[in-house]
């Protein structure tokens, strides 16, 4: 679509007149009619304000001229995959797994290639060629052509190490030691643990990327352990195959 249809629908889709997407950008409904005739298009602060408002890319308010690819692991981006930075905008050069609130999530190449090896293996692509693969592309993206730059200086892998070792100090009965804490989307791991009443709630954010990871259960069956954290909690849980009967084993305010 053409950016005139792509505001015209937004903007309706959102049950705005004119007038009140005017004033929510701090522009004329002169000026949001132009845009949905074709005859001009906003500029970069009012995109970047319409963005902000609709949750969508510039890009896509555009008309999605440009294919987008995440800088840090290369994956193909939507909206609903782009990560943020630290004011909530969206950061069009990165994915949710690797940059979220304006913290980039991965310092070493090679524990990026093991999160995403299991992900991309298929009929068609064996494990060795995946692998091949990404050691060939991943130098290539921008993040890693400026990780220097880019980089904390280990800031973030010294807040995992810490979260691991508070994780491992609680000592749970059954659940091996964290070696260590992959990115995890909220939507993908958002489990609905069941209260003693009937009732059923959620910890997590959807929209939220958080540190976790997945461990067998020492008990042995087909239960497992799900750690999640970030800076202000960590939860542990135990789930059967597919997720199924999630149980809340510990939520700990840090």
């Amino acid at each position: 679509m053409d950016t005139k249809d792509v505001i015209y629908d937004l903007r309706t889709k959102n049950g705005l007149s004119q007038d009140e997407l005017a004033e929510k950008v701090f522009v004329t409904r002169q000026a949001v009619s132009r845009w949905e005739t074709g005859e001009t298009v906003p500029n970069t602060e009012t995109l970047k304000l319409l963005s902000s408002l609709f949750d969508v890319s510039i890009n896509t308010l555009l008309g999605s001229p440009r294919r987008l690819v995440c800088q840090c692991c290369g994956m193909p981006l939507e909206d609903t995959l782009i990560g943020r930075n630290k004011d909530g905008s969206l950061n069009e050069n990165y994915c949710k797994w690797c940059y979220a609130d304006g913290t980039y999530t991965y310092s070493d190449m090679d524990d990026l290639i093991e999160v995403c090896v299991p992900n991309m293996v298929s009929e068609q692509f064996s494990e060795e060629q995946v692998r091949a693969y990404l050691k060939q592309m991943l130098p290539t993206l921008d993040y890693w052509k400026r990780y220097e730059e880019l980089g904390d200086g280990g800031e973030f892998e010294a807040f995992k190490k810490q979260l691991i070792e508070e994780i491992n100090a609680l000592q749970i009965e059954g659940m091996p030691k964290v070696e260590k804490l992959n990115a995890l989307v909220g939507q993908y791991v958002n489990l609905a643990y069941r209260l003693p009443n009937g009732a059923q709630v959620k910890f997590l954010d959807d929209g939220t990327t958080y540190l976790g990871n997945q461990l067998e259960s020492e008990f042995g069956g087909d239960r497992c352990f799900g750690v999640l954290a970030n800076m202000d909690f960590i939860l542990v849980c135990t789930y059967g195959e597919d997720d199924a009967d999630p149980e809340l084993v510990l939520y700990k305010k840090r």
